[in-house]
């Protein structure tokens, strides 16, 4: 055994077995654990290392390290982490087993790399969150298993905020899995060459301020994106798109985006538009231009094999490599062809892979005009799931393919930085630690159209704000279904159009009835805001103007999360982390530090309990009435509005 005292930190060896500690920006550090040694090498979501005043003291068998507000210990081989101001212990590495193994595990799984747990402590009413976007409808995610794997509507970021006053970031893309239990809190890589986790201390605004320093801060949001998105599946030809923007021009109905979905291409991976639909794509950016519209076009990962790039890419190395088979990772329909296809994903952690896509992309639909990207199936959407199979620039898929939909996000963002552009925002369906930095927005993936689901959006969209993603949004109204005549759906959509206008990015879309296979001529039915009734109508268009009322501090508090860090969206708890009731709260949010939300996501509900954090006062928007904090009010939620309290006489409107 050995203790030894590095720039920012220790060292300490027990036999093979290396840990280092460093202190990684204000109140923070990072710990890496190796077998012979620490490595550099490994892909992973920090950028830099911030600055940090520091002390270290080291000892024949124990070290000490203070910075800022937190304490690290180490002890018969193990780590504590204390809060130095209060000598709060934090989180503890344990022991799995008093004689083997210790609180970290390495198992081999050939040359070199391992499956690796870490052990950690567990607390009686710890609370913690995070985690990315996940649908099993928990806010406070103790005593879950959450894979970490990424999947349509499964996003895995791997970074936890507890209410004991601490983040971890487990700081590894590798496919794994935590287990947040009674008996310990493990984490665990199926296939790594390291243990890998950053660690800091505050309250969770702190913890979220030195997250966003640690993996980046999101760019400028731009301003016209704080506005209406319209969407469904699928507008089939130019013609038809822009008659469904001149509608809402006519109608006199605020629209910021407009979407082209799937299959708008000549082939899977062409990147292009298919001129038979699309003749002039150039002219209908004109138009929506002319508007005050942004066209934004569906732009997918995988190649099929009747692609023009298919051969070219296939010859020099640009896909997604297999251990066993051809790089064959999914089967898809495609023009030309009854049936599916084996398609392909690139390797979006190639750069030269990164460079040909944004190459193409820019030839066929950014010198166009196209300035906007939806990066569907972006996780990848692989069929069969088989990680392990696959071969990356980065190294093995079992070790790096959680980081996919970053890569994929940086080949765009780094093209229209390329070319000059400073409003830089996509359309994600997954993401993972530092995704924000690259401009990304994440929506939740292909949801059921139900209440239920609505309810599940309201955990699972602030998980995702506790993850660093500060731009997130859903379909509103549920992506599978739909049924436009049904007065329990029209009341469905009302209620996600209330939610949705106070959600980020506030964007429709979906596979509205009737459902058709999945075929390159489908489209689903209608999804505009006059699609669902006269009803439903006026209160959709209510919550379009409230959202308009709202953008000018809807774009004050993208400004913020892009500064410090701080997401708009956030859970009660956020603000008010003295109000213990705050912290069992999980189907409310405040949207910036004056807006607070109780969305409706019950069917037939008219009314709900709403609680007030301790601390304010706070004003009925509907009614002007007045609260004091720390309690709980019955709001009413009649089927035209959403409850909300404006904070201490604020005006956000």
């Amino acid at each position: 055994m050995g203790l030894r005292e590095i720039s920012g930190g220790f060292d300490w060896r027990d036999g093979h077995q290396v840990v280092r500690v460093e202190a990684w920006g204000p109140d923070a550090v990072r710990v890496r654990v190796g077998l012979t040694g620490v490595r550099d090498d490994v892909p992973g979501a920090l950028v830099g290392r911030p600055d940090a005043e520091v002390d270290v003291k080291v000892g024949q068998a124990s070290a000490v390290l203070v910075n800022g507000k937190l304490r690290v210990e180490l002890g018969e081989g193990l780590l504590r982490f204390v809060r130095e101001d209060t000598q709060t212990e934090l989180l503890a590495e344990e022991r799995i087993h008093f004689w083997w193994p210790g609180s970290r595990l390495f198992t081999s799984t050939g040359n070199g790399y391992h499956r690796v747990a870490q052990n950690f402590r567990a607390y009686d009413g710890e609370r913690l969150f995070g985690l990315g976007q996940h649908q099993h409808g928990l806010l406070d995610q103790k005593g879950a298993v959450v894979e970490l794997v990424q999947r349509n509507a499964e996003v895995t970021i791997p970074f936890l905020v507890s209410s004991r006053g601490y983040g971890l970031l487990w700081n590894t893309p590798a496919v794994g899995r935590v287990e947040l239990g009674r008996t310990g809190t493990r984490w665990v890589s199926d296939s790594a060459r390291q243990i890998d986790y950053w660690l800091t201390a505050g309250d969770p605004a702190d913890v979220l301020r030195n997250y966003a320093d640690a993996t980046g801060h999101a760019p400028e949001f731009p301003e016209w994106a704080a506005g209406f998105w319209q969407s469904k599946l699928r507008y089939r030809s130019q013609e038809e798109l822009l008659a469904v923007a001149r509608e809402y021009r006519d109608r006199g109905l605020p629209l910021s985006v407009i979407v082209v979905d799937f299959f708008h291409w000549t082939h899977l991976g062409e990147w292009r538009f298919d001129p038979a639909e699309w003749p002039d794509p150039a002219a209908a950016v004109r138009e929506l231009d002319g508007m005050g519209v942004k066209l934004m076009v569906s732009v997918w990962p995988s190649v099929s094999p009747l692609s023009e790039n298919y051969p070219v890419m296939l010859e020099r190395g640009l896909f997604i490599a297999t251990e066993q088979g051809p790089p064959v990772h999914a089967d898809w329909p495609d023009k030309g062809v009854e049936g599916e296809v084996g398609v392909s994903f690139y390797d979006a952690s190639d750069p030269e892979a990164r460079a040909f896509v944004w190459d193409r992309v820019k030839r066929n639909y950014y010198d166009h005009g196209v300035r906007v990207w939806w990066l569907d199936a972006c996780e990848p959407e692989l069929k069969p799931g088989a990680p392990e199979n696959l071969l990356t620039h980065d190294g093995p898929g079992l070790e790096v393919l959680n980081a996919y939909p970053v890569n994929n996000a940086r080949a765009f963002f780094e093209g229209m930085r390329a070319e000059g552009e400073t409003e830089i925002i996509t359309l994600n369906r997954s993401a993972w630690a530092g995704s924000q930095r690259y401009g990304a927005a994440l929506w939740s993936g292909d949801i059921p159209a139900t209440f239920e689901s609505l309810g599940a959006q309201i955990r699972a969209g602030l998980n995702v704000a506790l993850s660093g993603i500060p731009w997130w949004t859903t379909d509103i109204g549920g992506f599978h279904g739909g049924d436009q005549a049904s007065p329990e759906y029209r009341e469905l959509i009302v209620r996600w159009f209330q939610y949705g206008a106070l959600c980020p990015l506030f964007r429709l879309h979906g596979f509205r009835d009737p459902d058709v296979p999945l075929h390159p001529t489908m489209t689903g039915g209608p999804n505009e805001v006059w699609s669902y009734g006269d009803e439903a109508y006026e209160h959709i268009t209510a919550a379009m103007r409230l959202r308009e009322r709202l953008r000018p501090y809807v774009l004050e508090q993208m400004r913020v999360a892009t500064e410090t860090g701080l997401p708009p969206m956030r859970p009660l708890f956020v603000d008010f982390p003295h109000d213990e009731a705050a912290w069992a709260v999980d189907d409310q949010f405040l949207f910036g530090p004056d807006l607070l939300v109780a969305p409706v996501y019950r069917h037939g509900e008219r009314s709900r309990e709403a609680h007030l954090p301790a601390g304010a006062r706070w004003t009925d928007h509907a009614t002007g009435e007045v609260h004091e904090g720390g309690r709980t009010v019955l709001a009413d939620a009649p089927l035209h509005r959403i409850p909300l309290f404006v904070r201490d006489g604020a005006q956000p409107f």
